[in-house]
């Protein structure tokens, strides 16, 4: 019945650090035991029936887990045959005490894997703009801890040698113990002119740097608030700095945005913007759920050839729409000779998947555009198919219908409301630890203010930036009396980051 334990460095904080063989892990684990330096957002790598289990390991939590607590939970879940993925911040060998862990497995005879992970004596300094080595500055690096077993009787670290013989220091876990650092580097002979840099939550949107010297880093730290988690770096190489901090200088570094389209959806969106150095909190307003019946669309799939035109307006419609043709064992063949028409460029690249190329895609990516589009087109007497929302504007089928066409509008999917958040929603604006909401759709502008029907409104969301996809988002969102402040010129999830980078920017 044994299982397997994987000790996996869930890196410095960035997701977008941690590596590919800890994504498969993850997603193979049965338990999921994490600390609190490893960034929750990797725990969407794990399976909907995982165990998650939060051991902390935050510096004086009382709260959390002793070391010896964590080696018993590893080995009983591996005991009762789980897959079980130890999750820790930075490397599991850098400070991270895989080591004993490792040992305590091997003692139990529990087979074990190390993952690596980035270890944040790396990525933090490069991420502030400091590389550790340059030939004009320092060939040797030594990486030490700024907290040691509080049960030595004697230091392990020898600063009478490392703290004039070697080019970059690197301090890990050392922001409580800044001034004894800095004494007993002083004490040993470094120059109390050498530059020094800490780095608070380094990697992260959060990131905070502090630069000065071994003479007064310690004063300018204390002034700052810089606490735990902090990386110190002592050596010429800090000099650096000023020419090649690159993250603080993104147009969203330090900007925390809400995204509320659904869980499924968010993920492209949420990558474009954190690639602009934002920090993304996904709370999903709406689900997508199927139709109340699927009897209408398995009716008009039966009859596909009798139409002339089916227009998509959106990508659920077309997954929803391709989802039940496949379960009903049919194929794209079935579209026959009828013209394909898609709302918007991103419907239009969902299309393609399925191997459809839309005869029609509009300039303007809503109804107008469609109905602008379809002007130069006789559809007296034509057959047309609108698989689309169940609730939806009615403007593109009057129009069609005005026209002389049959339209025959087909739910195929529902949105449907999404309520597993709000409470975090509200605590989030409350603390005004929210710089921007964007909203991708009118139903997720009426969720929020649905969510916060118990709050006042303008109060709540004061100060905090609105920005809406497109001129139909928009319009609810005035209707409720929001003030938009960005909205992108076409009404696509890669126009719509850039439109919130340029504006942040600006």
């Amino acid at each position: 019945m044994t299982g397997k334990v994987y000790l996996i460095g869930a890196g410095p904080g960035d997701p977008g650090l941690f590596t590919l063989r800890g994504v498969a892990c993850l997603r193979e684990a049965d338990v999921i035991v994490y600390d609190y330096l490893a960034n929750p957002r990797l725990l969407s790598y794990a399976r909907p029936d995982a165990e998650l289990i939060y051991v902390g390991k935050k510096g004086g939590d009382a709260d959390a887990a002793t070391q010896a607590e964590i080696d018993r939970l590893l080995i009983e879940k591996a005991l009762t045959g789980k897959v079980v993925a130890r999750l820790k911040g930075g490397d599991p060998f850098i400070f991270g005490r895989g080591g004993e862990e490792g040992e305590e497995l091997f003692q139990a005879g529990i087979p074990f894997e190390v993952v690596p992970g980035i270890t944040s004596a790396i990525a933090v300094p490069a991420y502030a703009g400091i590389p550790l080595t340059h030939r004009d500055y320092a060939s040797t690096v030594a990486i030490l801890t700024g907290h040691e077993d509080p049960s030595k009787q004697t230091s392990l670290i020898a600063w009478e040698k490392v703290a004039t013989g070697i080019g970059t220091l690197v301090f890990l876990m050392g922001a409580g113990n800044l001034p004894t650092i800095v004494e007993k580097l002083l004490g040993h002979g470094r120059s109390k002119d050498t530059p020094a840099a800490v780095m608070h939550w380094g990697t992260k949107p959060e990131q905070e740097t502090v630069t000065g010297t071994l003479e007064n880093i310690v004063a300018l730290a204390q002034a700052r608030g810089l606490g735990p988690p902090a990386v110190l770096v002592v050596g010429d190489v800090v000099r650096l700095r000023e020419r090649l901090n690159w993250f603080e200088h993104r147009p969203l570094f330090g900007k925390r945005i809400l995204v509320t389209r659904t869980r499924e959806q968010a993920g492209r969106f949420a990558e474009l913007l954190e690639g602009q150095g934002a920090e993304v909190v996904e709370i999903p307003l709406i689900e997508i759920a199927p139709p109340k019946s699927w009897k209408p669309l398995d009716q008009a799939i039966k009859r596909l050839e009798s139409y002339q035109w089916v227009i998509f307006t959106s990508v659920n419609g077309v997954e929803a729409f391709f989802r039940q043709l496949r379960e009903l064992r049919q194929d794209a063949r079935r579209l026959g000779a009828a013209r394909i028409c898609a709302i918007g460029s991103a419907t239009a690249d969902c299309l393609d998947r399925h191997n459809i190329i839309p005869d029609i895609v509009p300039a303007e990516f809503r109804a107008e555009g469609i109905i602008e589009a379809l002007k130069p087109y006789d559809l007296r007497g034509a057959k047309i198919l609108l698989p689309r929302a169940e609730v939806a504007r009615d403007l593109l089928p009057k129009d069609l219908e005005q026209r002389g066409a049959t339209v025959e509008v087909v739910p195929v999917y529902r949105t449907v409301k999404s309520n597993s958040s709000v409470e975090t929603l509200k605590s989030l604006l409350i603390d005004r630890k929210i710089d921007l909401v964007t909203f991708t759709s009118s139903s997720t502008v009426t969720n929020f203010v649905e969510a916060l029907a118990q709050e006042d409104l303008k109060a709540i969301c004061e100060g905090v930036r609105i920005a809406c996809i497109g001129p139909i988002t928009k319009e609810t969102a005035e209707r409720f009396g929001l003030t938009v402040d960005i909205m992108p010129k076409q009404y696509t999830i890669p126009t719509f980051a850039a439109a919130i980078a340029d504006y942040f920017a600006a």
